[in-house]
């Protein structure tokens, strides 16, 4: 009865878990469309210099990288990578709204920008899922933990008729 209790607690747990990966998403998803709007700035910015100078953006950053200043090639280093977070997060920001709420948390499972996730755990705030997504991914979660804990008190069983045996025996 207690392991029913137990088991049955667990997948409420992971049901509530789990229903939150829609809201996680929709907070990541703001955070991206901020990241992305400013990086555009960025790079727009830079596009805009290179031009005046009379270069496409990969002349640029290729000049930049092959000057004799460490502080030139430096600069260089950080636009291209900041190029090249803009290109992905873009990517990632079109999966977002060519899918539904379930793709988004998909989306982000799938390519997750690690400094876009951590400041979004910092600042999350847990939401009741009132969306047919978070109902969805909270019923996912509930069979998951629930079919998990099953299978592991399963996997238990031979070893709790061993301990009764050997109860049974000392007990003689």
């Amino acid at each position: 009865m207690i392991g029913r209790t137990a088991l049955l607690a667990a997948a409420v747990f992971g049901g509530v878990v789990a229903s939150q990966a829609p809201e996680f998403a929709q907070q990541y998803r703001q955070r991206l469309g901020g990241a992305v709007d400013e990086l555009r700035r960025v790079v727009a910015d830079f596009d805009r210099d290179a031009a005046t100078a009379g270069m496409d953006r990969e002349r640029a950053i290729a000049s930049l990288l092959s000057d004799d200043t460490k502080l030139v090639q430096l600069r260089g280093a950080s636009t291209e990578a900041s190029v090249e977070r803009y290109e992905r997060l873009s990517a990632q920001q079109a999966a977002f709204e060519a899918s539904g709420p379930l793709g988004r948390v998909e989306a982000v499972v799938r390519a997750p920008d690690r400094e876009l996730v951590d400041a979004t755990w910092q600042t999350y705030e847990p939401a009741v899922p009132t969306t047919t997504a978070g109902a969805v991914t909270a019923a996912i979660g509930f069979v998951a933990v629930y079919i998990l804990a099953a299978c592991c008190r399963l996997a238990a069983v031979p070893f709790r008729r061993r301990r009764r045996m050997r109860e049974r025996r000392e007990m003689v």
